[in-house]
C-alpha cells in the first residue's frame, strides 16, 4: 500500500489502544435512559423550562448565530444584559462573555501576561489554563498543587508583573484551592490572582455566587475570575469577571475574543435565564453539595477510595486506566453514566471514575448510582 503523510497516526492510535487510553465519541440520544452522573449540569438547569424557553425565544428573535465577532456584529443587547447580570451576581465590577470557558481562560492569560511578566500556575490546573500559559508571552513556573508556600517561593524570584493562576475547584479530584491563603501571598508580593471558577459558580458561595465571592475576593482590584456557562448555568460559553479596566483591556488585547464569533444568542438567553432561576431558587447550591457529600460517604463506606468533595465533583480511584475504562463501561451497561479520567487528563497518572452531583438527583437515585458503582468495582479498587 502506498505510504501517506498521516501513516504515523496509526502507530499512535495502536499505542493508545494497547494502553487503554483510546478515546471515542459516543453520541447520546435526547431521551437517554441512563442515570447521568457524568455531565456537568450541577444545578439541573439544562432542561429547566425557563432555560429552554429562553434559548428558543433568543434564537427566534436574534437568529441562530451571533453573525460575527463581538467587535463587529456579534454583540447583541442580550450579551450585554448577561454580562451585567453575571458581574452583579458574582460581585465583580465588569464581565466579558466569550464563546467557551476554554477561550475565556486563553483570553485572560494571554492578555494579562505580556512579555516580561511571570505566571505561577498550580500543577493541577485545567488544560485550558495550561494552554493559556503556553500561549502567553510571560514566563511560567508550575508549582506544587494547592501549595501557597510554593507560590510564595516562586514569586520571591522577582522581575516583572506577576500573575498567579489556579482553579477554584480542581476538575479531577474536586478539591478546592486555598484561595484566601493564595490571595494573601499574592498581595504580599504585589501579584495578581486569576481564578478559574468553572466548578465553583452555582455551587459555592452565598446563593452559588462562586468561590471568589465566598473567599471575599470578588470585586477586589487584584483578582480576576473566569467562569463557564456550560456547567451550573446549563448552557454554553464562558466569561471573564474583574475590574472594568481589565475587561476593557481584554476587549482590545485578547485574541480569542477579538477574532472569534460571538456566543450564539440561544446560549446567551439560556445562561441568562439560568442565572435568574438561581437567584430565585438559592437553595440549589446547598442541595448539590449535599448530594456530593452523600455520594462520597456511601462510596467510602463501601470500601472505595473516594476524595472528599469540596463542591460537586466526586472522584473514585481506579487501579489502572484499563480498569477505569471497563468499570465505566460496566456502569453504563447497568444504566449509569459516569466519567472516566485517565492519563493524560490526570496529572498524577492515577485513573479515576468521576461522578458529578446534581441538585435534582433524588435520594433514591443517589443510592442506585452508588449501588451500581460498588457492585461493578474491579479487583483492586477497594481499600
Amino acid at each position: 500500500m502506498r505510504a501517506t503523510p498521516f501513516d504515523w497516526i496509526d502507530a499512535r492510535a495502536e499505542r493508545r489502544r494497547a494502553e487503554g487510553l483510546l478515546r471515542t465519541l459516543r453520541p447520546r440520544p435526547a431521551d437517554s435512559p441512563l442515570l447521568d452522573l457524568a455531565g456537568n449540569d450541577y444545578l439541573g438547569l439544562t432542561r429547566h423550562p425557563r432555560v429552554t424557553a429562553a434559548a428558543a425565544d433568543a434564537a427566534l428573535r436574534w437568529g441562530g448565530g451571533a453573525t460575527g465577532s463581538r467587535l463587529v456584529t456579534g454583540t447583541t443587547e442580550l450579551h450585554t444584559a448577561l454580562e451585567t447580570e453575571l458581574a452583579a451576581f458574582c460581585g465583580f465590577e465588569s464581565a466579558l462573555v466569550l464563546s467557551s470557558g476554554y477561550t475565556a481562560n486563553l483570553a485572560a492569560l494571554t492578555a494579562l501576561a505580556p512579555t516580561g511578566s511571570r505566571i505561577v500556575s498550580d500543577a493541577g490546573n485545567h488544560a485550558s489554563l495550561i494552554d493559556g500559559c503556553r500561549l502567553a508571552r510571560g514566563t511560567t513556573d508550575v508549582v506544587a498543587h494547592a501549595a501557597p508556600d510554593a507560590v510564595r517561593k516562586a514569586l520571591a524570584s522577582g522581575g516583572g508583573p506577576a500573575l498567579v493562576v489556579t482553579d477554584s475547584v480542581f476538575s479531577v479530584d474536586g478539591d478546592a484551592a486555598p484561595l484566601p491563603e493564595l490571595a494573601a501571598v499574592c498581595r504580599s508580593a504585589g501579584a495578581a490572582l486569576l481564578v478559574d471558577d468553572a466548578h465553583g459558580l452555582g455551587v459555592l458561595g452565598a446563593g452559588g455566587r462562586g468561590a471568589p465571592h465566598a473567599a471575599g475576593l470578588a470585586g477586589t482590584p487584584d483578582t480576576v475570575a473566569t467562569v463557564t456557562l456550560s456547567k451550573s448555568l446549563g448552557s454554553q460559553g464562558g466569561a471573564v469577571l474583574g475590574p472594568a479596566r481589565v475587561i476593557e483591556h481584554l476587549v482590545n488585547a485578547a485574541r480569542t475574543f477579538i477574532f472569534d464569533t460571538g456566543l450564539a444568542p440561544a446560549a446567551v438567553g439560556a445562561a441568562l435565564a439560568a442565572l435568574q432561576v438561581l437567584r430565585a431558587e438559592p437553595d440549589r447550591p446547598a442541595r448539590v453539595r449535599a448530594v456530593a457529600t452523600r455520594l462520597h460517604g456511601l462510596l467510602t463506606d463501601a470500601g472505595l477510595t473516594a476524595v472528599r468533595p469540596d463542591a460537586a465533583v466526586v472522584s473514585v480511584r481506579a487501579p489502572s486506566p484499563g480498569a477505569a475504562l471497563g468499570w465505566a463501561a460496566d456502569c453504563r451497561t447497568a444504566g449509569l453514566a459516569v466519567g472516566c479520567f485517565r492519563p493524560p487528563s490526570v496529572p498524577d497518572g492515577i485513573s479515576r471514575l468521576r461522578l458529578t452531583a446534581r441538585a435534582d438527583l433524588t435520594d433514591a437515585q443517589v443510592r442506585e448510582a452508588v449501588r451500581v458503582v460498588v457492585d461493578r468495582a474491579p479487583a483492586g479498587a477497594r481499600r
